[in-house]
């Protein structure tokens, strides 16, 4: 037998129904001090700033693939693998 029950409340209603906190208030309090962090971080991020860290994660970035790639062919021609 298959039953199916809808029940049509807000979310409100459903956490005090199952007996879970009200996080409204601290909710709402995490929401501001992220606007409040992310306002303060993108002040002082100028643009040419933001360009320059990019590309220097950009290139670091390229290297360490690079790397892998090269640490990964030679493992498998030590397998007995042939390069292409």
């Amino acid at each position: 037998m298959k039953m199916t029950v809808e029940i049509d409340c807000t979310p409100t209603e459903a956490r005090a129904f199952l007996g879970l906190p009200d996080v409204t208030e601290l909710n709402e309090r995490l929401v501001k001090e992220m606007q409040a962090r992310l306002e303060q971080n993108m002040a002082m991020a100028s643009p040419d700033e933001l360009v320059k860290a990019w590309t220097t994660f950009g290139a670091g970035a390229q290297e360490q693939f690079r790397k892998l790639m090269t640490a990964a062919a030679e493992s498998a021609m030590g397998a007995g693998a042939r390069p292409k």
